[in-house]
């Protein structure tokens, strides 16, 4: 049957229309813990007076599951219920620990007043989050075609983009309205409600829904392209990441994770606590503009990188980033001019998407196909190593210093990440991974995890 065809399928690799729906729902689902763990409850907890280093602390917490990706990831290509397919089944689990963790962040006593608890339950959700990132990636690259995959690549980053600032503005008015219970819980029915995809959809004709289903069984593929050795792929991960352009790419995506933590753990606490904004204005403005940089994304995010270059577009991004920053910290006598922080926002966060997508696709470029899941999500994993790391620093650094040398200090993150990527020899470093000898016998191809 062919992929191309847009009818209505249970099972994915019959229908691209499948394919579009289901991994766009899986986006969705993916985006609503990031949007309250890392917006809407920080912006909570600033305008009910915690101070910086009390929030930093909290998104410091809930950013260190991300980073585990690089064990997730591994596991996921070892093991699985192979007669449900290769990554549904780990897809179904990280649905209902998402579930079951947002229920038991509403029923935290006091919330406001309980760090530790907060942070716990902030932690499991962002765990499960992860969990269920790497099964959905893992399942796409699995399932897409090849000629599909920057169709579907933009519409799962925009339903993603759409997924957190639509848990933002939600969660915040609920919280607002109903408290911080009753909102969790709403929350943790629209992730149920997604969970309704993995359950009725299948990878492969012949597969088991579930694991006690009488009728269904492994297909051929699935069979085939299990991995089934830990020491070839972490002899293979070992082989391609000690390259240059890998070491030099890690490097860069701790600076570019670290930039990332940094500003968005400042922003809910400088835009309520610094400009008197409210946690609900907040959030719409931060929606509005992240969204808005997501559709611009999907649309023209990849298509500047394929037809400009990586490096040269990574280089124009940076420069970019670095004098908007530069120049907003010596507008202060301007801050309080709501076009003029309207206008940082959504500039900066429409440079972070295109530089995003940029560095994604560097990523994958330096990815041998052989343990390419497991490589992109060390990347990854570091990544978010930097995330965690930046809003810890937030605190310490706002303890010690005023907003405009803050933000100074943010700028050097760019500056860093610009010499860094001029290191990057994207040819040279293909022409080594393309005289690798693929390894006999039981390593499969495992293609890149797709963001």
């Amino acid at each position: 049957m062919s992929t191309s065809k847009l009818n209505f399928s249970r099972n994915l690799s019959s229908s691209a229309f499948s394919r579009y729906f289901s991994f766009s729902a899986l986006y969705v689902a993916q985006g609503i813990p990031e949007g309250m763990t890392y917006f809407a409850i920080p912006a909570w907890l600033a305008a009910n007076g915690k101070t910086p280093m009390e929030i930093a602390a909290f998104l410091g917490v809930v950013g260190i599951p991300w980073s585990f990706k690089i064990i997730i990831a591994p596991l996921m290509d070892r093991f699985t219920i192979v007669s449900m397919g290769r990554k549904r089944p780990w897809i179904i689990l990280g649905q209902l620990g998402l579930i079951s963790s947002f229920l038991c962040i509403g029923l935290i006593p006091d919330p406001l007043n309980n760090a530790v608890g907060l942070m716990a339950a902030g932690f499991f959700i962002s765990f499960f989050g992860a969990f269920q990132d790497v099964a959905t990636d893992g399942m796409a690259v699995d399932i897409i075609p090849i000629n599909e995959q920057a169709r579907a690549n933009g519409l799962m980053w925009g339903t993603k983009t759409a997924g957190i600032s639509l848990s933002l503005v939600i969660g915040t008015a609920l919280i607002n309205a109903l408290g911080f219970s009753v909102a969790i819980s709403c929350l943790a029915i629209a992730v149920a409600l997604i969970m309704l995809v993995p359950l009725y959809m299948r990878e492969r004709p012949g597969e088991k829904f579930m694991p006690w289903s009488k009728k269904g069984q492994a297909s051929k593929t699935a069979k085939k392209t299990q991995l089934r050795s830990w020491k070839q792929i972490f002899k293979s991960l070992y082989r391609v990441v000690k390259l240059k352009s890998s070491l030099v790419f890690i490097i860069a995506m701790f600076i570019n994770g670290l930039m990332l933590g940094l500003v968005d753990t400042l922003m809910p606490i400088f835009s309520v606590q610094e400009l008197g904004w409210t946690n609900s204005y907040f959030s719409k403005v931060f929606s509005i503009a992240t969204l808005s940089s997501g559709l611009l994304g999907m649309f023209l995010g990849g298509y500047l990188v394929d037809f400009f270059g990586k490096i040269k577009m990574m280089t124009i991004y940076l420069v970019l980033t670095v004098a908007l920053i530069v120049l907003f910290a010596f507008l202060t006598d301007l801050w309080s001019i709501q076009l003029v922080m309207y206008g940082f926002i959504f500039i900066y966060y429409t440079l972070s998407t295109f530089l995003t997508i940029a560095v994604f696709a560097s990523g994958m470029h330096l990815c041998w196909k052989t343990v390419a899941a497991t490589q992109f999500t060390l990347f990854m994993a570091v990544s978010n190593m930097g995330r965690a790391s930046g809003s810890a620093m937030l605190g310490v650094l706002k303890t010690n210093f005023n907003w405009d040398i803050v933000f100074l200090i943010i700028a050097l993150s760019p500056c860093i990440m610009l010499i860094i990527i001029k290191f990057i020899h994207f040819e040279r470093h293909r022409v080594k991974v393309d005289d690798f000898d693929i390894p006999d016998g039981k390593l499969a191809v495992s293609s890149i995890v797709n963001r």
